[in-house]
């Protein structure tokens, strides 16, 4: 082969060469560059993802809405035999305006320290630690018996709260807004209808964990108030109202003195009903409770009353609940408006407690 040969095959031997070098080089660099398009899809999706994670994080307390709650009693007899049922409530958001007729209801969303109520019924005798929402803060919405309908309606409220005194108001009042929710107690069934309205107010206004934590003050309150109802053999709750007496049965609005708190009545024979049945001093005389409990209505209803002449009489001082000064005169306003609520239902236990240690 000639030389000018032999130099023309190198040289065409070493441009494939650097030819070579080239690809080589340019695929390395391919592989370390970042991949596009599809490649980098998940990346973003779970950027995304994480991003809403914090949104629902921030949201927690709305996140439970929409939220349907169901009243406390689906259906009630007013006390002239009219029938009333209530419905179920889609909320879309949490209610900020809030307009509350029962007191045990505003009794748990202040122990809950929940804001936004602007409707109280003033017209009736709030309890002594209610008191401050008598205040002119609050606009009076009426008495327990008859709401102030165009006040209530000037207030735009985003729900109402009413109870067993407002049900002949009930249609009257979802005119003004839907959102009407009936969190009473039912009086053959009052502290799980009790546990119920809590657990409303808790789960509506993101109040879970507050309300287990005062719940959890019940559990050595009920301890410690059963053992001391043991100490007694029978018991009678009655209520006080103008100089009469009505009597209540474990079935009955006050039974739960008997089944939750644990004393034992004195007769089953007593008819039920939400005032109790007529029971006149004599017939206290007859069963002779050794633990005499007396609800003052009057004072609750009237702010006055004559309870201690019209009890102390030659008939209950025969008794042996008198004779041991075991007669235990029992707040009216606590008992007979407040009930159902988380701080009244400690204190009624508290009051119990105090009377009969004594």
């Amino acid at each position: 082969m000639k030389k000018w040969q032999l130099a023309i095959l190198f040289l065409v031997f070493a441009v494939m060469l650097a030819a070579c070098g080239a690809d080589q080089e340019s695929s390395a660099n391919e592989a370390d560059e970042p991949e596009t398009t599809e490649e980098q899809a998940p990346a973003d999706e779970g950027s995304e993802e994480e991003g809403t994670g914090e949104t629902e994080a921030t949201e927690d307390s709305g996140s439970a809405y929409p939220m349907t709650i169901s009243p406390t009693i689906s259906e009630s007899e007013g006390r002239d035999g009219t029938a009333y049922s209530f419905a179920d409530v889609e909320f879309e958001s949490m209610p900020e305006n809030i307009v509350v007729f029962d007191y045990g209801f505003l009794d748990t969303l202040d122990a809950l320290g929940v804001e936004g109520i602007v409707g109280v019924a003033n017209g009736s005798t709030l309890p002594e630690h209610l008191e401050k929402y008598a205040s002119d803060e609050y606009t009076n919405i009426g008495s327990l018996k008859e709401p102030l309908l165009e006040d209530i309606a000037a207030l735009e409220p985003d729900v109402i709260f009413i109870s067993g005194r407002q049900s002949a108001f009930y249609d009257q009042l979802k005119e003004i807004t839907p959102n009407v929710v009936f969190v009473g107690t039912q009086q053959d069934d009052y502290w799980n209808t009790f546990l119920s309205s809590v657990d409303v107010a808790a789960k509506m206004f993101g109040k879970e964990a507050e309300a287990e934590e005062y719940l959890a003050k019940f559990d050595s309150a009920l301890e410690e108030i059963k053992t001391l109802a043991g100490d007694y053999e029978n018991s009678l709750v009655t209520m006080y109202n103008e100089g009469s007496l009505s009597g209540f049965a474990t079935n009955s609005r006050f039974g739960y003195i008997y089944d939750v708190y644990g004393f034992t009545p004195v007769t089953e024979d007593i008819e039920s009903s939400s005032h109790g049945s007529n029971f006149g001093f004599e017939a206290i005389l007859e069963f002779d409770p050794q633990v005499l409990f007396v609800i003052d209505r009057t004072a609750a209803v009237n702010g006055e009353s004559n309870i201690d002449a019209d009890m102390e009489n030659d008939i209950i001082k025969q008794t042996t609940a008198y004779k041991n000064d075991q007669i235990v005169y029992l707040d009216g306003a606590l008992w007979y408006l407040s009930g159902g609520g988380l701080q009244s239902e400690l204190d009624k236990i508290e009051e119990v407690k105090a009377a009969l240690s004594k």
